[in-house]
């Protein structure tokens, strides 16, 4: 996608400031690295800020105002309309604004409890409208995902359902590649640990199948982000960031996600690993803080009949993360009051805006300022 002729260079440049501010938050000998390496591109998922129901345009002008450099707009029903002329307006409207757009979707496993062939009908057709909205879009990017948990359990377990997507990515493989897009599957809501997901794209095709990294729900799968981000690091597209409390229970783990910082990840690791496995990537942020606590209660025997396959130096991993851990606290300056769509509004918007924050001033991502 083309900015603007001098755009990028003045973001740079307002990059390096960044940069700078960023790195009189961290220890000098980080604050040395950081001057030397390049910006990684920051942005966010519309799913932080889903209580909103923004289309595309509106989207767009929020992306702006947060002078980010990537808007992932992760589902189809942002824009209103999926012809031709439409996306092109769209594509426009984010290069004036010097935002890198990715496209998404959710499932397009047919087998899946999440795939939803009532509106798409078939899932090879669904896939199909998913790789020409991102080519009208001028993206290379094309997420979607498999299921959820759900999809762990009955017989056959997410083996059978892997085998499944892995057919329908074949199908389109073609398109895929005449439309020099890349369809990244996300490791999502407790569907696929890491591993899983390297077979899937390995067997569908590397060279038109790459990951969209998420490590929140990483932890929903027993993994350590890290673990997570060194697998799926060689083959990532695009990325769904958000931090996790994890915290020991008598079952076994308690996972909640959380804003940036908050959490028992450790960032600058995970940064620096990052940066040495993800170049070109953006830290694309989806934060969904403070919802859909999910317990993972190991220390019972029929829980492991939805993991056959786990690899006991990964969970080990796990354990140490969630021995560390602690429960989550609400951040003190979030709204608070009784429910309602404005308070959830507020806190979305707050969620999303103080992580974007923390990744600029402690950990010195994006380009701009």
């Amino acid at each position: 996608m083309n900015a603007p002729a001098g755009f990028w260079n003045r973001r740079q440049f307002l990059g390096s400031l960044a940069a700078a501010g960023a790195a009189a938050c961290l220890p000098p000998g980080r604050a040395a690295e950081l001057a030397d390496e390049e910006p990684l591109k920051l942005g966010f998922d519309n799913f932080s800020i889903r209580a909103f129901d923004w289309k595309a345009p509106k989207l767009i002008d929020y992306a702006a105002s947060l002078d980010v450099d990537t808007l992932l707009l992760s589902d189809l029903d942002v824009y209103e309309s999926l012809d031709e002329e439409y996306l092109k307006r769209i594509r426009e409207q984010a290069d004036r604004a010097g935002i890198e757009l990715h496209a998404g979707t959710g499932s397009i496993c047919p087998t899946s409890k999440s795939y939803n062939a009532a509106k798409w009908g078939p899932a090879e057709d669904h896939a199909r409208l998913l790789i020409r909205t991102a080519q009208r879009l001028g993206t290379s990017v094309a997420r979607c995902y498999l299921g959820s948990r759900r999809d762990r359990e009955g017989d056959g377990g997410i083996a059978r359902h892997i085998q499944e997507m892995i057919k329908v990515l074949k199908a389109v493989r073609s398109e895929a590649e005449d439309a020099g897009v890349k369809i990244a599957v996300e490791n999502h809501a407790g569907d696929m640990q890491a591993w899983e997901l390297v077979g899937l794209i390995e067997e569908a095709g590397k060279s038109f199948v790459g990951a969209t990294i998420d490590p929140g729900n990483a932890t929903w799968t027993l993994e350590d982000p890290l673990v997570n981000l060194d697998l799926l690091g060689p083959y990532a597209v695009t990325t769904g960031i958000r931090d996790t409390a994890v915290w020991e229970t008598d079952s076994g783990a308690m996972c909640m996600w959380a804003n940036m910082g908050q959490g028992v990840v450790d960032w600058a690791a995970y940064v620096k690993r990052f940066r040495e496995l993800c170049r070109g990537t953006p830290f694309v942020l989806e934060i969904i803080s403070y919802r859909w606590s999910h317990e993972l209660p190991y220390m019972q025997p029929e829980f492991w009949l939805r993991y056959p396959g786990v690899r006991a130096p990964e969970f080990a991993r796990f354990l140490a993360l969630a021995k560390r851990g602690r429960p989550y606290e609400i951040p003190a300056g979030r709204p608070a009051g009784d429910a309602s769509p404005e308070l959830e509004r507020s806190q979305q918007k707050y969620d999303l805006e103080e992580s974007l924050r923390y990744c600029r001033q402690v950990l010195g991502l994006g380009r701009s300022v």
